[in-house]
């Protein structure tokens, strides 16, 4: 896919604040054909899909970047291009850290309307969300009901819940037990605080299953346990490989918490009734953030939804790993 830049002149955030200049990254297929499908990306990914979610888009994959017209938008605060607490400040020359406006999820779905405008894009066809990037397309889809024929929304929820608020509080004060994340004067601040936050998020991305599949001691006579940690251990320290920072992440968990798509719109089941895209609704059976129960529930105030649930051994994660039956999910829109 290839990569590309929007300056937006002047932005006014949510809960307040106001830039004057404002940087949003995206990827899209290399030619404008076939139908639109919008890919909105989860918390610590990026914009191009090929990178996170490569059995599924790609030349000849479902999501077909020769014969579809894809788009995917790095959301606002990650480190990825877009605009957010790593990013210079123009006046000071350093980056913004904590002087970066707070950003909320309706913030990420403006920013990604202002890139649907710049293509001249009038219609989406499909409408593609997981986990947080959930969150985005389900806040679009009631922001700009007329623009979609078909959404899918997958292992996500209209509302932060006070489960997963609290996981996020949780990673929040790995950051803050930092001693280098505040005051913040480097990029680098934070970084052990942010390898512990991954593992503790991490954990409820899997499930018990998986975990015992998967990181089992080989030698039953072993006296410590030592395979599951040094997983946990590789997984943070690969994020902040990856050049994530502690900075970007706080932010993208503060982000998380803001997401209540009832807000002034008199509540979920009223919000969710606007929708008008021909919508399929997938849960995960071990999901433990966005459970089976709860997904089915507020699926049924989306008029017309179909309701599936994926069954996979890794939690949360299915939606990143069980891509056949993604595949069987989505291939009638």
């Amino acid at each position: 896919m290839i990569r590309h830049e929007l300056i937006l002149d002047g932005f006014a955030f949510e809960a307040g604040g106001w830039l004057d200049r404002v940087k949003v990254v995206y990827h899209t297929s290399p030619e404008r054909r076939g139908r639109v499908v919008w890919i909105c990306h989860a918390l610590t990914a990026n914009s191009d899909p090929e990178d996170w979610w490569p059995e599924m888009v790609g030349p000849g994959k479902f999501f077909d970047t020769e014969r579809d017209y894809i788009v995917c938008v790095n959301i606002l605060a990650s480190p990825y291009g877009s605009s957010g607490p790593a990013s210079d400040d123009p006046v000071t020359g350093r980056p913004y850290f904590f002087d970066f406006p707070a950003v909320t999820v309706r913030d990420m779905v403006a920013a990604m309307a202002a890139v649907r405008r710049e293509l001249a894009i009038e219609r989406i066809d499909l409408l593609v969300g997981s986990s947080i990037g959930g969150f985005q397309a389900v806040e679009w889809a009631v922001t700009e009901p007329d623009l979609f024929d078909w959404a899918a929304f997958i292992a996500t929820s209209p509302r932060v819940s006070p489960y997963l608020s609290a996981g996020i509080e949780t990673q929040r004060m790995a950051l803050e037990a930092d001693a280098t994340f505040r005051p913040a004067t480097s990029l680098a601040g934070g970084t052990a605080g942010l390898r512990c936050a991954r593992a503790q998020a991490l954990i409820s991305y899997r499930c018990f299953e998986g975990y015992g599949l998967t990181q089992a001691e080989a030698d039953d006579d072993t006296l410590f346990a030592s395979r599951a940690a040094s997983y946990e251990r590789y997984q943070g320290e690969k994020l902040v490989r990856r050049g994530f920072d502690a900075y970007s992440y706080y932010y993208l968990c503060n982000a998380v918490d803001s997401h209540n798509v009832g807000r002034g719109r008199g509540g979920v089941a009223a919000a969710l009734g606007r929708i008008r895209a021909k919508t399929v609704v997938a849960s995960i059976d071990t999901d433990c953030i966005f459970p089976p129960a709860e997904i089915e529930v507020w699926a049924s105030c989306i008029p017309g939804a179909v309701y599936k649930r994926l069954t996979s051994s890794f939690g949360h994660d299915g939606f990143l790993l069980e891509t056949e039956q993604l595949k069987q999910l989505l291939c009638k829109y």
